[in-house]
């Protein structure tokens, strides 16, 4: 069984930092995946925006962007994303503009909405965000403008930008999102690795209102999911408890560094089934190679969407590599 059309798979990093591990290994084992997934043939090798939590690393976004680009020389890298609210869109535009002049034709900028962290670090970011958060669709035009090449003759401008080809991509989890990608004619990439409640309703939302643009002739949807994938099913559930018990400190607000895998036993089952736990994580695919085709043919006959964007909170390096490994195999036998 295949689907009728060629998927393009990509990559979500966190730069999750683990118990024990520094975030100077963290980064470097980010760089890591990132060469070993552009072996593995993803598309791309996104970075999230996170602030103030001990257990993510990835907050100066555009940094770690040049890091990978710089490690790497194929695989595109990108924002996954950059909360826009959180930053000015001239130095957005400048930093992309340097970006992609590094490294041509291998940047993407996926702009979000959401602090990417609780409200009062929010503040502390930028005390006028929440104004920024009601002009979004204003703040993307403003980027937009800026990598013009008719920003030329403006009194504000981010030359280093002007001409320069960085794809714009709206990140969401809620149908706001999806109807401003359909009205601005952009790229849509839904949360779902997290946020499953909104994304069949936002998928519709956006096919349906869609607008062509210069930027995109026809509707292009990403869907983000969690994947755990490993030589056999039990070895796959086992490095799941270390994703499964991250989801639950954040649901709890006790969060804390990313822990070692355990064996997944009757007790984390029960945790498991919580009704909150399973709808955050209803889009988890945990098995063996076999199984995790069957769940991705699912969500992808469920959804439509053209690219699958993965994210795996797994502990042990080499753990975490083999299942992007694996996810790669079963990608590429589906798009036979």
């Amino acid at each position: 069984m295949s689907t009728s059309k060629k998927i393009p798979f990509s990559l979500l990093e966190l730069a999750t930092v683990g118990e024990g591990i520094s975030i100077n290994q963290t980064f470097q084992n980010s760089l890591d995946l990132a060469q070993q997934a552009e072996k593995f043939g993803y598309k791309r090798f996104w970075l999230a925006e996170h602030h103030n939590m001990i257990s993510i690393a990835s907050s100066a976004t555009s940094v770690l962007i040049g890091y990978i680009a710089g490690g790497t020389s194929t695989i595109r890298v990108g924002s996954g994303g950059i909360m826009l609210p959180n930053h000015s869109p001239l130095i957005v535009a400048e930093q992309f503009g340097t970006l992609a002049n590094l490294y041509p034709d291998r940047i993407d900028l996926g702009l979000g909405r959401a602090p990417g962290t609780d409200q009062v670090t929010a503040q502390a970011i930028r005390s006028d965000r929440m104004h920024s958060v009601y002009r979004f669709p204003e703040e993307i035009e403003k980027i937009q403008q800026y990598f013009s090449k008719d920003n030329a003759s403006a009194k504000v401008r981010a030359p280093v930008a002007e001409g320069v080809q960085v794809p714009i991509y709206v990140l969401g989890s809620s149908p706001d999102s999806a109807h401003l990608a359909a009205a601005k004619g952009l790229p849509y990439v839904f949360a779902s690795h997290f946020a499953t409640v909104h994304l069949l309703e936002a998928l519709k939302i956006y096919y349906n209102e869609f607008q062509p643009s210069q930027f995109l002739e026809k509707p292009y949807t990403t869907a983000a999911v969690n994947v755990f994938a490993a030589d056999s099913q039990s070895k796959a559930e086992d490095i799941s408890t270390s994703g499964l018990r991250m989801m639950l400190s954040v649901l709890t607000g006790k969060i804390s560094y990313l822990q070692p895998a355990i064996k997944m036993d009757a007790e984390l089952r029960e945790v498991q089934s919580h009704p909150a736990l399973q709808q955050m994580l209803k889009y988890s695919f945990v098995g063996d190679p076999q199984s995790v085709k069957q769940q991705t043919l699912e969500f992808l006959e469920l959804t439509g969407v053209d690219e699958l964007m993965v994210v795996g909170n797994i502990y042990d390096h080499k753990d975490r590599v083999r299942s992007f490994e694996l996810f790669s195999e079963v990608m590429k036998a589906i798009n036979q």
